[in-house]
């Protein structure tokens, strides 16, 4: 850590928040899956000497992220028996090997138990599932790569029922593999498909059981269903690579549509929303802010972004709050902030994202965010940095960091960790495609 930040994390020691209950992050992008970390007593600085480490566990490839729900940690990685990792974004990695989910206790990191199955790959940068579990109500629901969409029992571990997306519904894997993370609402699991009619599908949440499926398109893409609440009414909001669409979330009725085609089918950034505002923005600088009715569900475009307006993400989550818009750039490799009335960006830095005062222009770059408060937030750089900030339209103010894991991926001349992070129970849980580890937050 340099001296600044040495200077800044002591500085503001005293801003530590303390928070009155633990809680789980039980799926991607946490709780409610907007970032926002579950009230608990933890530290919001980083300390001088980083955060100590409670234990390590060994782990397979894989961009999925861990969850963490009732004292248990859930991994999902991929044991390669066969074939070479290219990193090459035009060519599909042909692999052999076995998807596992691993459940861990959470204070030790022992396993619990394990599941796992054969599965080939054939998708471009091909180290490992992608998609997030997600843990609900005594069950985990894991999206594989290819498609494989498994309920297990996070008890046992024991299979409840399993769907292919590519088998049962002709769905294609996308080039980048299936990276899209189930959604639970209510007595269904929500997730994307693909196939013709069927680019997203709602099951039964216990029998598997298909209860509605809905829209069209040639790629399925890569963001995951999002619920929106406004008004009355709630909305599940699926952008493909072609349009956005707001759905009825319990029978799939389409309410609403626009076109918003990304770059390369990239639809990856989850849209977010504050007060009525629904942003999507992805490769290309395409991206639009919404405004939503309060009264039967429609959108309307409010602007439409440009390389000098918005937040444009990869690989990376971005954070809708105060009437801004927080998110690593791809272009610039930078965080940005824009104000969500116009989208203009009002401040941009590269520190959250690759360490240094440069950024990388014309690489992607980023920063996994999460918000403690109005403005204090975790970050995990790709570098493999935890870090503690301050985020506000003023500007970017960093108040600790350490390394917290090494990045294991290597792609355009820079190395990587592209893995989102968990907080539950007071500890930080972080991996790479090596291994697992728990860090101790507690006050």
């Amino acid at each position: 850590m340099s001296s600044f930040f040495r200077i800044a994390a002591l500085g503001c020691a005293c801003l530590l928040v303390s928070y009155t209950r633990a809680a789980d992050w039980p799926q991607w992008n946490g709780p409610t899956r907007d970032g926002v970390v579950p009230a608990q007593d933890i530290l919001t600085v980083i300390p001088q000497d980083g955060l100590k480490p409670l234990w390590r566990r060994e782990v397979g490839l894989g961009y999925s992220g861990p969850a963490a729900a009732n004292g248990r940690v859930f991994v999902f990685d991929y044991v390669k028996t066969s074939g070479d990792v290219t990193n090459n974004a035009g060519k599909r990695d042909e692999l052999t090997g076995e998807e596992r989910l691993l459940c861990l206790n959470a204070k030790t990191g022992d396993v619990l138990w394990e599941h796992k199955y054969d599965r080939k790959y054939a998708v471009s940068y091909g180290s490992g599932p992608r998609a997030t579990p997600t843990i609900h109500d005594g069950l985990a629901y894991v999206l594989g790569a290819e498609g494989d969409l498994t309920c297990l029992d996070t008890s046992s571990g024991e299979k409840r029922w399993h769907r292919q997306c590519k088998g049962e519904f002709g769905a294609q894997t996308p080039l980048w593999g299936h990276a899209a993370s189930p959604l639970v609402y209510g007595d269904n699991v929500i997730c994307m498909v693909g196939g013709s009619g069927s680019l997203v599908v709602a099951f039964d949440r216990k029998t598997g059981k298909e209860r509605w499926r809905a829209l069209s398109c040639k790629e399925t893409g890569y963001c995951p269903p999002t619920i929106v609440r406004w008004g009355a009414t709630d909305q599940l909001v699926i952008w493909s690579p072609e349009q956005l669409s707001g759905l009825n979330p319990a029978t799939g009725q389409v309410y609403w549509q626009h076109v918003l085609k990304p770059a390369y089918g990239m639809s990856v950034l989850p849209p977010v929303h504050e007060n009525g505002l629904l942003f999507a923005g992805g490769e290309g600088s395409v991206g639009a802010m919404f405004k939503l009715s309060s009264g039967k569900p429609a959108a309307s475009i409010l602007w439409k972004g440009s390389t000098k307006t918005g937040v444009y993400l990869a690989t990376s989550n971005a954070i809708f709050t105060g009437g801004h818009l927080y998110g690593a750039d791809i272009r610039s490799g930078a965080l940005v902030c824009a104000r969500a009335s116009d989208g203009e960006r009002l401040w941009q830095s590269a520190l959250p994202t690759t360490g240094s005062t440069r950024g990388r222009g014309g690489a992607h770059g980023s920063a996994f965010l999460m918000q403690l408060n109005e403005k204090q937030f975790f970050i995990l750089s790709e570098t493999g940095d935890f870090i503690s900030a301050e985020l506000t339209p003023a500007g970017y103010q960093e108040t600790g960091r350490f390394h917290a894991i090494d990045p294991t991926g290597r792609t355009m001349g820079r190395d990587y960790v592209w893995t989102y992070p968990a907080i539950a129970d007071q500890r930080l849980f972080v991996r790479n495609d090596r291994e697992v580890v728990c860090y101790d937050l507690s006050l």
